[in-house]
Order: structure tokens, then sequence, then C-alpha cells
């Protein structure tokens, strides 16, 4: 499950307020470790900045003949290649994985499906359609791939023969397909598609929709909450996984059928909207049902957090059967042994806290008894797969400032790490080594494998190296202080691109978002400190009480405490750095943060008002009254400040910026989408109001067509080139 919190990009918590997505200094190099693959085509370095802070959306054009490396800018964030979902071949031997190029023209990013050896040999491209092509997954016998196209207009299922030929359309239905799941025999597929609920065909849905486009009448009429989510006003339509039948034939890939809706009438959600995927729902062993993940809460589901995993016939001859009905908090992400005995999935246990930690249960298939395997592991789970023989689970975990693999022993619960340092994605068997990919703060997402306990790593894809080789970036250090209450606080530096340790620096203060997040040893493709290093600042990160990785109990910490110990925890951070490394200026520096970060920025103006010399704040919560009648998931709201905001009064004022404006003085960069109904737009403008009301320098930028994020690579440019001026304005 994608996780996500008043965020960004990543893990994180998995709603609340998200900023993204998410090695110390010795993190493993792409370069020794084994021969390079064959190198993608990339296009030449530009030559390099001037030194000293500076705005680095832009750069010039490349000269032509060698270049020297230049420092890290924007422009080079949005052009790295980014790898995603790599799927391991039947037998081994091949990753096929999804790769996207920035298309500046189009002003956005595409994908193709790429295949390379798990030897790290025979690299080459597999589609080459102008179009996005995603979710590759093998049929069992190897003999194929199924992918999603947007080729025919629409997103359909296609099929790739790996012995060669060009790819074929397997789905043509009047919707698009948003996700999919290859049976084990290879038989059927499971597909997301939006449909409404009380029509009994596709054809219906599409109809209605048709019918509501050429009607002049534009208003909507509800009658429950969540009439709108994240970045979209509901229209009524639900995601529900269909099951289509294949030709038993199969070199034509055609479908045989009409597709089987498996949540038939349901008011629910499989993927969850709108970060799920099809890791939500999973075939049986013997592909004659499918397991699935949602939540059928009716008009308390905007505060509800109660998912449930439900078994139905592939063939809809039955309704789905409520697997977990003893636990009215989170379950998901089914996942089944190899021999097919046992069915494992995440589940948490208090209802209602969407940061809760994630345990793994297991269950005897089909109706056997539960136990939870890691209920002593103080670590939530972000993924698991079965080792092949089904004796332990590879597993991903944020853990002190970093997203680590492990090794959990399926018969004890015992957890081994096996790799600590960066940020591993995707884990898989790949005959006798583990796949996975793994980024940190000096290099994108790269594919490698690992012997099973961990050692002997080796990249097999450096799809990014000639762009890396033609940048210069600061090198990262963790270290750690105490906090509130004593307790131990890790936080993170990034040295500037073009360091002396003759010269002092000014400080970039970046605050991560969730509040249940953290600034974690990953690539980020906002929050990335290596734009501020190579802008000829410190980047500074601190993984503040409420941060994930460090416990549950570090975690819980935060709530009902939004401005209390986090702010602690800043203050001794930054003095802790600055007395750590007499290359910092404490005195000229900027705090940044968005979503939660954002709130903490406007908690700062009010509550630390001599901090810092400027502030920029992205999507930030202004007023926590506001916040709980606007937002859509209430569920984040009450279980962070004590229950619906009436009934709860004081939890929401006591840490609320709003009644802290008349201690605003320090100049602040107000940044806010016209799409964001997490944190709505009356909270950028409120900010702004309380700025430009008392003349305190201040510089509102609007985004009609952004969400929580900022997602156009024009507006990502624009949304750096702003950042950093606002910067170099106020340091120097």
């Amino acid at each position: 499950m994608i996780l996500r919190t008043l965020l960004l990009l990543v893990p994180l918590s998995l709603h609340g307020l998200v900023f993204s997505p998410p090695v110390p200094a010795a993190f493993p190099s792409p370069s020794p470790l084994s021969p390079p693959a064959a190198p993608v085509q990339l296009a030449p370095a530009r030559a390099p900045a001037a030194s000293g802070p500076r705005s680095l959306a832009t750069a010039p054009a490349p000269d032509a003949g060698p270049q020297q490396p230049h420092p890290f800018n924007a422009r080079d964030l949005w052009e790295m290649e980014r790898i995603s979902d790599p799927r391991v071949s039947p037998d081994g031997r091949w990753v096929v994985f999804g790769l996207s190029r920035l298309d500046m023209e189009a002003n956005r990013r595409r994908s193709d499906l790429w295949m390379v050896g798990t030897d790290g040999s025979g690299l080459r491209r597999l589609t080459t359609d102008p179009a996005s092509e995603f979710n590759a997954r093998w049929a069992p016998d190897g003999s194929a791939v199924f992918f999603l196209s947007t080729r025919s207009g629409s997103s359909q299922v296609w099929r790739l023969p790996m012995e060669g030929g060009e790819a074929r359309q397997v789905t043509d239905l009047p919707l698009s397909v948003g996700s999919m799941a290859v049976s084990p025999r290879g038989t059927h597929l499971a597909v997301s598609l939006e449909v409404f609920p009380d029509c009994a065909t596709l054809a219906c849905t599409a109809q209605r929709l048709e019918e509501r486009e050429e009607d002049p009448a534009t208003g909507v009429l509800y009658d429950q909450l969540f009439v709108r989510h994240w970045d979209t006003w509901e229209d009524g339509r639900r995601s529900h996984v269909f099951v289509v039948a294949l030709e038993e034939e199969a070199p034509a890939g055609t479908v045989q059928a009409d597709p089987v809706d498996l949540m038939a009438g349901m008011e629910a959600d499989c993927p969850s909207v709108p970060f799920g995927g099809p890791e939500e729902y999973t075939f049986t062993p013997d592909g004659t049902g499918v397991v699935f993940t949602t939540r059928t809460a009716g008009r308390e589901e905007a505060w509800s957090t109660d998912f449930d995993l439900f078994h139905a016939p592939a063939d809809g001859s039955g309704p789905p059967e409520l697997l977990t009905a003893e636990n009215e908090a989170w379950d998901t992400q089914p996942v089944f042994s190899p021999d097919g005995r046992t069915l494992a999935y995440l589940a948490m246990e208090r209802p209602g806290f969407e940061a809760d930690r994630f345990r793994i249960v297991l269950q005897e298939w089909p109706e056997g008894e539960k136990r939870v395997l890691t209920e002593d592991w103080d670590r939530s789970v972000g993924s698991m797969t079965f080792a092949p023989d089904g004796a332990s689970l590879l597993v991903t975990a944020q853990n002190l400032g970093n997203h680590s693999l492990f090794r959990v022993d399926a018969a004890t619960g015992e957890v081994e790490e096996l790799i600590h340092e960066g940020t591993i994605r995707s884990p898989s068997f790949a005959g006798n080594r583990i796949l996975f990919g793994m980024d940190h703060f000096r290099s994108p997402v790269e594919l490698y494998t690992a012997r099973p306990d961990g050692t002997d790593l080796r990249p097999i894809t450096r799809v990014n190296r000639e762009r890396l080789a033609a940048v210069k970036l600061g090198e990262p250090e963790q270290f750690t202080f105490e906090g509130a209450g004593g307790d131990e606080v890790y936080a993170w530096m990034v040295k500037p691109a073009d360091f002396d340790p003759d010269r002092r620096y000014p400080v970039a203060f970046i605050i991560h978002g969730g509040p249940q997040g953290s600034s974690s040893n990953n690539f980020h493709y906002r929050w990335n400190p290596q734009i501020y290093a190579a802008a000829g600042y410190v980047a500074l990160m601190v993984d503040f009480h409420g941060s994930t990785g460090y416990g549950q109990a570090f975690t819980d910490a935060i709530t009902g405490d939004w401005g209390g110990k986090p702010l602690e925890d800043l203050k001794a951070g930054m003095a802790a750095a600055l007395e750590r490394y007499p290359f910092m200026d404490g005195n000229r520096a900027c705090a940044l943060g968005a979503s939660y970060g954002g709130y903490m920025i406007n908690w700062i103006a009010g509550n630390w008002p001599d901090g810092f010399r400027c502030l920029v704040n992205h999507d930030g919560v202004f007023d926590q009254r506001i916040m709980y009648f606007a937002t859509e998931e209430l569920w984040f709201p009450e279980w962070e400040h004590g229950g619906p905001y009436w009934e709860s009064v004081e939890g929401f004022e006591k840490h609320n910026p709003a009644m802290h404006v008349e201690e605003w003085n320090t100049p602040m960069l107000v940044i806010h989408g016209a799409l964001d109904f997490r944190v709505g737009l009356e909270h950028g403008l409120g900010a702004f109001t309380a700025l430009q009301r008392q003349g305190i320098p201040s510089q509102l930028l609007f985004f009609p067509d952004e969400n929580h994020w900022v997602l156009s690579p024009a507006n990502g440019l624009l949304w750096h080139e702003t950042v950093l001026a606002w910067l170099e304005r106020w340091v120097e």
C-alpha cells in the first residue's frame, strides 16, 4: 500500500498531511560494485552555474564538448529518469520495470517498459509508444508481459509476447483500467474500474457519464460526506475490482466474456482512493477467488479507518465474504505464501488512527487460526513478500531515518535487518538473490540485487549514471541529539555541493510533513535537500517527535501536541547542529515546510519569531477550526486533536497558528494549490492575509491547477525558482 499523510511523497502515515512520497554518508555508491549495464542514451550536461546562493530552476543550454560537473539544479531533478514497479520473471532471470522520462514540451512525464537481466545484462526498452505504459505483470509461464497502456485512447490491458512481435490489446472496455493483476494460471485478469455501484453493466456507467457531460445543469446533490477527496469532487463512482477471463489459446490474449464485478453494489473502493494500487487485491493460489481490502462504512466513511479484507469467488457466483470482522482498524495488503496455505496481511490495532503500527498477521488458509507475527517488533511494516520456501518474509519498514530491508521468520517472528541505509523499494526474490529498488540522498532509484543475507550488493541498472556524473551533490551526514523529554532525536545534514570548510554557509531548515512522516534517506522529487546544497546552503532536517521509524511511542508523541514537543525538537536540533558544524551560519537561516511542515512554519511564525530570516509555507494548516470543518478525511483531525471540534475545542485551539498572528514578523512565502482539498486554499489565503495586513514582507505563489503537491514539470520548475529566489533575497 502506498502510505500517505499530510505528505508527500511516500511513506509516512496513511492519509494525514502529506509532504511527499520517501544512507548515511557511507551509502553504497553505484559505481564500484559491478560492471556497468548498457547505458541509456542521455542528454548532455549543462554548463555550471555561478557560486553562492542562487536560483537554479533553469539552466543555460548545453555547450558542445565535455562539461565539468555543475551544481545540481531543479532542471536536473526533473530530468532524472525514474524507475518504478520492478517485476521479476517466473524463472528469476529477468526483471521488467517502468521508466519515466520528462517530456517538457508536453509538460508531463511519460513511462515506458524496460527489461534487464537480474545479472545486470541485456538492458533493453520494451515499449516506445508515445502513450504511457505501466503496471507490468508477467504471465505465469513467462511467455508474455501484460501491462496497462493509454495508446488506444484510454487505459487498457495489453500483452507483449517475449518471443518477439508487437504488443496486442487485450481489453477494449468502455471505461479506463486503473490497475491489474494476473491469475496464477494466467487464465484471468483482475482489473479495477471506476463504476456507479447501482449500474449493472459497464455500459450503464459509460452512458451515465456521457449524459452528465451533455446536461447543461451542473449541480450535484450530496447526502453524505466525502463530497470531495484530495483533489477531486466526488461524482458517485467507486473503484471496483473486476475479473475478466482470457481465451484459453492466449496468443491473441483477448477477453472471453464481460468482466465480473466482484464488488457489485458495494458503496466502497478497491483500490482505496486515491493512493491504493494492485497491492490491495490478489488472486487466491488456485485462481478461483480474489482477496481484496475495502472500507464499507456508509455515512461514517469520512471518519472511519475500518478497512477489511474480503474474499469473493472469481466467477461472481457468490457475494464477498468478510474475513476480518474482528478488527475495527485497518486491514490491507493480502499476500499468499508460495504453497498457498497461508494468507499474510497487514493490520493496525487502533480504529481511527491512520498512523498506527502495521503488524503482520498470518492466517491458515482458508479458515484457519490467525496470529500476529510481529507484535513484539516496534516498526510499522511498509511492504512484504514471502521467500520462495515460505519460511520467512522480506519486509520493508521506516527505520531510523531510512527505509530498511528486513527478514521476518514466519514461525517465530524473529526479525533480522538485511540492509539498513537508503530507501528500499519493491523487494522480491530472483533465483538465489534478492532484487529491489534503492534510492538515497545521492541517487534516484536504481535496481540492485543482494544475497539473501543482504550482503554482496550489486547494481543491475545505472540509468542515471551520466546525469549524476554531470552534477555536484552535497555529502549527507546523520546525527543525533537530545530532544524533548530527554529523548534521542535523529537528524540529517547535507553539506553544500561546493563545500569549503573555511567558509560559513546559510541554512535551509526543511521540516517534513505528516506529521507522522520522516525526512528519510531518499531522492525526493520536491523536497530534495540537494537542491539547497547545490544553491550554497546547508540543508538541515530533523525527525521530531511524531516521526515514523523510531518506534510507535515516538510516533504517538505528537498526538494532541502538534506545537509542543516537535517545536522543542526543532529548536534543539538547530542548536545541536550549529554546535556540531561550525560552518553553519545560524544567523542566515530560513525554514521551509509543506503540509504539517507548513503548519509548523505558521506555528514558528508566532512561537519562534526570532528564529529565522525567512519562512516558506507550502499548503500549511493556518486555522485548526477551518481545518476540521473543511478537510475531508475527518478521522485525521479527530484522532490528532481529541474528537470533533465541538467536543474538543481546547484540543484544536491550543496549537492553532491563527491565534498567534499578532506575534508574526518574519518574511514568509506562502504557496498553495486550488485543488488541495486536504488543506484547503483558505489556509494559504488566511496566512497571506495575516502577513499583508500587518505589513510583513510576503508573497503568495498560487497554482490554480495543482493539488496538495506540484505535479506538472513547468509548475515544479517555477516552484523551485520562486522558493530559491525567496531564500536568496533574505539570507544575503
